[in-house]
């Protein structure tokens, strides 16, 4: 971990009762405007409880945010060629599928709907790609991964931005207000369900959202679906868990989707992305049967494999982007923010990257094929999992990543009760950058592709993974420092 440190946007001056009253009023102010979840440690799903956030804004690099922000639309036209080459995205995958469960039901979905032919030709991507700051003074910016399903927290990072406005006011701090950059990411996000809605072409169809059985980030979901009505009114929309549509969905005479006699125009998957969303077989049919269907998926099973970790380390590969872009500045520019990604194919290549991350694990971060974070393995633990899947085909399903080092600061944590923050939480942290991203298109067009907002997490630099649900890491905003 870097010893530098930026520098926080102000520092609380305040007597304990003044910092106590100032938290009691963010957490009313949070609650009363969305920055809310349920509880999994107390559910019930009549209660809200508030998401945990960071009391102030926490520094960032103006000129890295502006990096990563100019590049979002490039990285999603990436993402889309990537999803549309099916030779790439066979012969990437074609050693995962055959130890990785997971990525294998999803390629055979793949498959099958690629050798019927696609029923619908367009996708619609709601996409993040996540940052974090690298190198002793953060001045360089890495690529941590790509999102192509279930890119949550648009709508509530919307409302964290509001909220670090009002607080920065309350100290007192209006000429700071400058370097609070604006954001409005649920509108941009939402755009792209109603333009994909549009382009469905039937005004009686509806949107459905693919939930959780339970679901906790509630709040965040939500405000799509809100956000979806301001735009268009018209617009209904269908909340449904992947077992529910086991019992509810069918085919039309035309490949149409039909949940309750309605039929779906676009389908937007906040779930399905963990193998816990898949119980029994009935839940892998009815995602097949809805990539069979006529119906805009976001993500389609295309885009889902192209956010599969191997793709993304195998576009690091040298030569590998200009498969997909032909203009070397741009090339240039990508390549910048990739950070080091690398096989564990039985091959040389594979055994020198093995050996090396046992030697010094505390330099890499051991990556499965998996979303949904706490996944990953860290320090000693790479050298144990390494050792013991070496001689395995196992392995091939990980990839190994340069770890980055980002700089830390120092922030208060505002948590849920039930997670125990202490009564002063000022805490040594470190901040990790989404920028989101919307893209719509076929093989051969894209019709829409914008950058549309961003989000910060925040987590204190002890801790390996973060995780909002799981309260390790919380809501936050950048306050854009030179």
């Amino acid at each position: 971990m870097s010893t530098f440190h930026l520098q926080p946007c102000t520092d609380l001056d305040l007597s304990k009762k003044e910092f106590q009253d100032l938290v009691d009023k963010a957490k009313d102010w949070a609650l009363m405007h969305g920055i809310s979840m349920r509880s999994k440690h107390n559910f019930n799903k009549n209660q809200i409880g508030i998401a945990p956030f960071a009391l102030l804004p926490s520094s960032f690099p103006k000129k890295c945010f502006e990096k990563v922000k100019n590049i979002q639309v490039m990285l999603n036209e990436l993402m889309h060629k990537v999803a549309h080459d099916n030779n790439f995205i066979r012969s990437t995958l074609k050693g995962t599928i055959e130890v990785d469960d997971f990525t294998a039901r999803l390629f055979n979905i793949y498959e099958a709907v690629y050798k019927e032919g696609f029923t619908q030709n367009i996708s619609l991507g709601l996409l993040r790609s996540d940052y974090l700051l690298h190198n002793e003074n953060g001045e360089e910016i890495k690529q941590v991964e790509f999102n192509t399903i279930a890119s949550s927290f648009g709508g509530i990072a919307t409302v964290v931005s509001e909220y670090h406005r009002y607080v920065l006011k309350e100290l007192g701090h209006t000429d700071k207000l400058q370097y609070l950059p604006a954001n409005n990411p649920i509108t941009g996000l939402c755009e792209g369900l109603t333009q994909a809605w549009s382009l469905y072409n039937d005004d009686k169809s509806v949107i459905l959202f693919v939930v959780e059985d339970i679901t906790y980030n509630i709040s965040d979901q939500r405000f799509h679906e809100f956000e979806v009505r301001r735009l268009n009114h018209d617009i209904k929309i269908i909340r449904k868990s992947l077992s529910a549509l086991a019992r509810d969905a069918r085919l039309g005479s035309n490949k149409e989707l039909i949940v309750d006699n309605l039929v779906v125009a676009v389908v937007y998957f906040r779930s399905g992305y963990e193998l816990q969303a898949y119980p029994s077989e009935k839940e892998w049919d009815v995602r097949l049967l809805i990539e069979r269907s006529k119906a805009i998926k976001c993500p389609s099973i295309q885009y889902h494999l192209a956010g599969t970790k191997k793709i993304q380390q195998a576009l690091v590969e040298p030569g590998v982007l200009n498969m997909f872009i032909k203009e070397p500045h741009i090339v240039a520019k990508i390549q910048d923010i990739f950070t080091g990604l690398y096989s564990l194919d039985f091959d040389e290549n594979g055994e020198k990257i093995i050996t090396k991350a046992i030697h010094e694990p505390n330099k890499y971060v051991l990556k499965p094929q998996r979303e949904g974070g706490g996944n990953n393995v860290y320090n000693e633990d790479i050298r144990t999992h390494l050792t013991n899947m070496r001689n395995s085909k196992e392995r091939t399903a990980w990839i190994l990543m340069d770890r980055i080092n980002p700089p830390a600061q120092n922030n208060y944590l505002i948590c849920p009760n039930d997670l125990n923050c202490c009564e002063f939480p000022l805490s040594e942290v470190i901040s990790e950058l989404g920028i989101y991203g919307v893209i719509i298109g076929d093989e051969t067009n894209i019709l829409f592709n914008k950058e549309v907002g961003h989000i910060l997490r925040t987590k204190v630099s002890s801790e390996n993974e973060g995780g909002i649900i799981a309260g390790i890491g919380v809501l936050d905003s950048p306050y854009l420092v030179t």
